[in-house]
């Protein structure tokens, strides 16, 4: 198969050049999306379709698809599957608003802002298990317990990322065992699924799966960039949202180690008012762009981009090769 330049020369990726490869199967993944919200219980129908109205990248189920193709898989089980790793996200995201006390996810009212964190924290209850129904459909042990495994360790991180909630003296490695756990080892199962479907060598599947582990540390590096630099509207939540609940990423955690004294200073009134009663948050990002804090954290979020390109390298050139070559530079570009 000839190589595609999924970009047609134009430059920095665009999601939707990337995905219009498995553009046909992502459409019969929302179908899947839709039916398996059906119940008997009127109201998850209903929040199902607020849910999906709200939108989403669905890059998790995308990864996965690609995979698959890049691994020659083109069977009925990826569209399950990559349904399921979506169940599994949305899960996460409805108990993670629910502990963050979020009131806005995507641009509109969070789930558990306009129905309770009861009905909230059940709901996503209903998802994992429905993710772990469907996979279990799909009589492949392998990849039922790599599934089980990634959501137990997204659980392990969100518990970590509580207890060390507030804790000036968090290190960057601490952060990253947080962000690899919560983020990270999903995009590294998607990648693993389609070596598993596509029944590819050791070295292909090791190779895809340290692609996504690095590509996912990088979104999240970029996820907690943008909680300081990016626009409101366009991220479509409150920004400085991470420091403001406690939690320190890494631009706040190269803060604290380059701006000594004034950087404790500020980040610890922020954490102390909940907010930027006594810090205005131009004075917080001022500080970090002055002394480097936000550039230290871009460059590593580089360089876990570079490292998934290069383990691409174990793969002949193909359209899916190359499309999933260019993400990491969609996600280093995004701006929400």
């Amino acid at each position: 198969m000839a190589a595609v330049d999924p970009l047609g020369g134009r430059g920095v990726a665009d999601l939707r050049d990337i995905i219009q490869l498995v553009e046909e199967d992502l459409a019969r993944v929302e179908e899947i999306f839709e039916a398996q919200f059906r119940s008997d219980v009127g109201l998850v129908g209903e929040i199902g379709r607020y849910i999906r109205e709200g939108g989403g990248k669905r890059i998790r189920p995308a990864l996965l698809l690609l995979a698959c193709r890049l691994c020659g898989y083109r069977g009925d089980r990826a569209i399950t599957l990559a349904s399921v790793v979506e169940f599994i996200h949305t899960a996460t995201l409805l108990h993670d608003d629910i502990i963050d006390e979020a009131t806005v996810r995507r641009g509109k009212r969070s789930v558990n802002s306009r129905w309770g964190n009861d009905i909230t924290v059940l709901l996503g209850d209903f998802l994992y298990t429905k993710s772990m129904s469907m996979a279990l459909s799909q009589d492949n042990l392998p990849i039922l317990r790599l599934l089980s495994d990634v959501t137990l360790r997204m659980i392990e991180g969100e518990l970590l990322e509580i207890e060390r909630n507030g804790d000036l003296r968090m290190s960057e490695a601490q952060h990253l065992d947080i962000i690899r756990r919560k983020t990270a080892d999903l995009f590294a199962a998607c990648m693993s699924i389609g070596a598993i479907l596509g029944d590819v060598s050791e070295e292909k599947r090791r190779a895809l799966t340290s692609y996504g582990l690095n590509l996912g540390i990088c979104f999240q590096m970029v996820d907690d960039l943008l909680d300081f630099t990016a626009d409101e509207k366009v991220l479509g939540k409150p920004v400085n949202n991470d420091l403001r609940e406690g939690k320190l990423t890494l631009p706040v955690i190269f803060l604290l180690r380059k701006a000594g004294t004034a950087g404790e200073r500020t980040v610890s009134h922020v954490l102390a008012d909940r907010g930027f009663e006594r810090v205005t948050r131009e004075e917080l990002l001022r500080l970090a762009r002055e002394h480097g804090a936000l550039e230290e954290a871009r460059a590593l979020a580089s360089r876990y981009a570079e490292a998934a390109r290069k383990d691409l390298a174990v793969f002949d050139r193909s359209p899916f090769r190359e499309a999933l070559a260019v993400l990491p530079d969609f996600i280093l570009s995004r701006d929400h």
